[in-house]
């Protein structure tokens, strides 16, 4: 359980710093993304020991990396290119 749960935090931040440095315009403040990454892989790897149970260690940080990027995902802000309308509109 401790080994799932040190590599959930590990993958965490992982994705957290890739997806930091892959769309650094579109996400929040370090400070907000790397303990979302963290916490969802964390949440992850819990509910999927829950759902797998013990002898699973593959399995289970699958599951928390799929729910960090899940989470990470809910923080990317839309592009910010405006439409142009017309005054007529």
């Amino acid at each position: 359980m401790i080994l799932e749960a040190l590599g959930s935090v590990l993958l965490g931040l992982a994705l957290s710093w890739a997806a930091l440095r892959r769309l650094p315009d579109r996400l929040p403040a370090q400070r907000v993304v790397y303990p979302a990454g963290t916490l969802g892989a964390l949440f992850g790897a819990y509910l999927t020991h829950t759902a797998l149970g013990s002898g699973h260690l593959l399995g289970t940080l699958l599951g928390a990396m799929f729910v960090a990027a899940v989470t990470l995902s809910l923080l990317i802000r839309p592009a910010t290119r405006r439409l142009r309308r017309s005054a007529t509109v």
